[in-house]
C-alpha cells in the first residue's frame, strides 16, 4: 500500500493557479470594490465593532473602571428584568403596537400599488403617488407636533369635526385606550405611499401578454389582479413579511418619545422607551444593555422562525 504522489503536484498547481485568477479578478474589477467600501465601513465600524460593548451586559459597568475593569455578574440583569412588575407590559405594549402596525401597515402598500398599477391616466397616478409618498419626507418630529395639534381636545381640528357631528371632544392624547391607534394610523399616514414603490417595480416586471391572454379568456381586472399580478408579487411580500416580522420587538422610540405623556404611558412605555429612559436617563448602562441584547435575542429569533416557515411553505427566503 504505498502513497501515490504523482498527483500531488498537479493538486498545488491547480491551487496556485486559483489564487493569481481571483486576484487578478480583484484587480480587474477594483472600481466596484471601491464603490462597497463605504458600505462596508459603515457596517463594520458602526455595527459590528460595537459588539465588543455587550459584555456590560454581563457586568456592573461604571465608566471610571471601564468595561474590562468592571465586574462580572453573569444573568443578574437579565434576571432583574425578567422579575421586575414593569417586564409584562412591556413585552405587552411593545407587542400590541407592533402586531397592530404589521396587520394594518403591511396589507395597505401591496393594495395601493396593486390599485395605482392599474390606473391608466398617468397624469392622475403620477398625483396620487405624490400625495401618498410625501409624509415620508416628513420629519418625525414634525409629524408627533401634526399629530398633537390635530388631536388637542381644545384646539385640534379632529375633534373640531367630532363637535360639529355634536359629539364630546375626545382626549386622544392623554388616554391610554387612543395611543396605539393614534400611533399606527399615524405611521400607516406617513409610510404606506412609500411602501408601494418597491411593489410598484415588481408589477412593471409582469408579461403584458398575460394579461392579454386572460382577456381573451374572460377574465375581468379584479380575476386578473388575483391570478396574474398577486402570484408575481408573491415573493416580493413574502420577503419583506419576514423582515417586518424579524423587526417586530424593534419598535422605534422617536415618536413613541414624541407622543408619550405621563397619562398614557400605560400604553405607551416600550421596551425601545424603557431602555432609552434607563440608559441615557437614569445611567444604568448595564441594565438598559441587558434588557436591549435581550430584545434584539428576540427579533433575531422570530427573524429565523418566520424565515425557516417562509421556505419550507412558500420556498421563497432570504437565505
Amino acid at each position: 500500500m504505498g502513497l501515490n504522489t504523482k498527483n500531488m503536484p498537479v493538486q498545488k498547481t491547480s491551487v496556485m493557479k486559483v489564487k493569481p485568477k481571483k486576484n487578478r479578478k480583484i484587480l480587474q474589477n477594483w472600481q466596484l470594490y471601491i464603490f462597497i467600501l463605504p458600505a462596508f465601513l459603515y457596517f463594520f465600524i458602526f455595527h459590528y465593532m460595537p459588539l465588543y460593548g455587550l459584555q456590560i451586559a454581563f457586568k456592573d459597568f461604571t465608566p471610571v473602571a471601564g468595561i474590562s475593569g468592571s465586574d462580572w455578574v453573569g444573568f443578574k440583569h437579565f434576571t432583574r428584568f425578567f422579575e421586575s412588575y414593569y417586564f409584562w407590559d412591556l413585552i405587552r405594549n411593545t407587542l400590541g403596537i407592533s402586531v397592530y402596525e404589521l396587520i394594518v401597515g403591511f396589507p395597505l402598500p401591496i393594495i395601493l400599488a396593486l390599485l395605482l398599477n392599474e390606473v391608466k391616466d398617468n397624469f392622475f397616478k403620477r398625483s396620487v403617488q405624490t400625495v401618498t409618498y410625501a409624509p415620508h419626507f416628513i420629519s418625525v418630529v414634525v409629524i408627533a407636533g401634526m399629530v398633537i395639534a390635530f388631536l388637542s381636545p381644545v384646539t385640534g381640528v379632529i375633534n373640531h369635526g367630532i363637535q360639529f357631528l355634536g359629539f364630546e371632544p375626545i382626549a386622544f392624547m392623554t388616554d391610554p385606550a387612543w395611543f396605539k391607534t393614534v400611533y399606527v394610523l399615524s405611521g400607516v399616514w406617513q409610510s404606506t405611499g412609500w411602501g408601494t414603490i418597491i411593489y410598484l417595480a415588481a408589477l412593471s416586471g409582469v408579461d403584458p401578454q398575460h394579461h392579454e391572454a386572460a382577456v381573451v379568456e374572460g377574465a375581468n381586472r379584479l380575476q386578473r389582479i388575483w391570478h396574474i399580478n398577486i402570484p408575481f408579487i408573491f415573493p416580493t411580500m413574502i420577503i419583506l413579511l419576514i423582515m417586518n416580522v424579524g423587526n417586530i420587538m424593534a419598535l422605534g422610540f422617536e415618536k413613541i418619545l414624541l407622543l408619550q405623556n405621563p397619562l398614557n404611558l400605560e400604553s405607551s412605555n416600550v421596551i425601545a422607551t424603557f431602555v432609552y429612559k434607563a440608559g441615557l436617563l437614569d445611567a444604568q448602562y448595564s441594565f438598559a444593555a441587558a434588557v436591549g441584547l435581550f430584545n434584539a435575542v428576540i427579533n433575531a429569533i422570530l427573524l429565523i422562525i418566520v424565515n425557516q416557515i417562509a421556505r419550507k411553505t412558500s420556498e421563497t427566503s432570504l437565505w
